[in-house]
């Protein structure tokens, strides 16, 4: 599920280059925010590994304008796929989790270990803790029913297939769609949300399915989430002014303080992921 998006188009060309048979479901054939559906899915289709990167999602913004959406869809989606995968016996079964599931208010690069230390940023907590909730899913269905599930944290992505909706897309993609706008139209300024102050990390898509790939084959802890991201942190100014100055547009940058930052600081630590990983990065 989700492998029409934009990591899963990635992972389905990965799988694919190793010899695997995939079945990429479809919205409109599969509405997998019910049981029903998604039982039927993986009937129809039985595998050995579920990838479950199928999301709703999108910036600060959709998270003030639609908050019960992010939650209810992305809540029931990862429930039902669970629930759905061991009524299967599905073999293993691969959750794609969030860094807006660490809690917002945390200093330093982000530990496995602190996934419970504190409740998930305000900006981001109807869709951050959905994707959380999957963990907690994952140890009981390995306690009752010996469902064998790894749960891997992403940091943001960027790269080609990305969504250009403003909103729906990254915080990469928002910027660039926002910079050749302002080219196109001449326009004198560009707006940007916020201080640009906070720190983000950024992994490139391609790499992150590539580290996908290896957990799926060599991590096996269900207890534990692993980090998957470069564990370098770049200010949103930073990214702001890399992409102005290599778009060549001329205008200015207006930063609007009164709109949200969200958290402070959100940097992976990636240590664990080196050694799991034998020593990819």
């Amino acid at each position: 599920p989700g492998s029409a998006g934009f990591l899963g188009q990635h992972l389905v060309k990965r799988l694919q280059s190793f010899g695997a048979e995939v079945f990429v479901p479809r919205q409109r054939d599969y509405n997998l925010t019910t049981l029903d559906a998604c039982l039927r899915c993986v009937l129809e289709h039985p595998c050995d590994i579920l990838f479950h990167a199928a999301a709703y999602y999108g910036g600060i913004g959709i998270n003030q304008t639609q908050p019960a959406t992010l939650y209810y869809s992305n809540l029931v989606m990862g429930a039902n796929l669970m629930e759905a995968a061991r009524l299967a016996d599905v073999k293993k079964f691969v959750a794609i989790g969030t860094a807006c599931s660490y809690p917002g208010y945390l200093e330093g690069h982000l530990k496995e270990d602190d996934l419970w230390a504190g409740p998930c940023h305000a900006s981001v907590v109807n869709y951050g803790l959905t994707k959380k909730m999957m963990a907690v899913q994952a140890q009981a269905y390995k306690r009752q029913y010996g469902l064998d599930s790894i749960h891997l944290i992403l940091t943001n992505l960027y790269g080609p297939g990305d969504s250009y909706n403003p909103d729906r897309s990254h915080v990469v993609a928002a910027l660039v769609r926002k910079w050749v706008e302002a080219e196109q139209a001449k326009a004198p300024s560009v707006e940007v949300w916020g201080t640009g102050k906070p720190i983000r990390e950024f992994i490139y898509v391609e790499d992150c399915a590539d580290a996908i790939m290896l957990a799926a084959e060599l991590y096996n802890d269900t207890a534990m989430p692993l980090n998957i991201g470069t564990g370098i942190g770049t200010s949103i100014r930073e990214l702001t002014e890399t992409v102005h100055e290599v778009s060549g547009y001329k205008g200015k940058i207006v930063w609007d303080a009164d709109k949200p930052d969200g958290a402070a600081k959100k940097v992976l630590d990636v240590t664990r992921m080196k050694q799991v990983l034998d020593g990819w990065s």
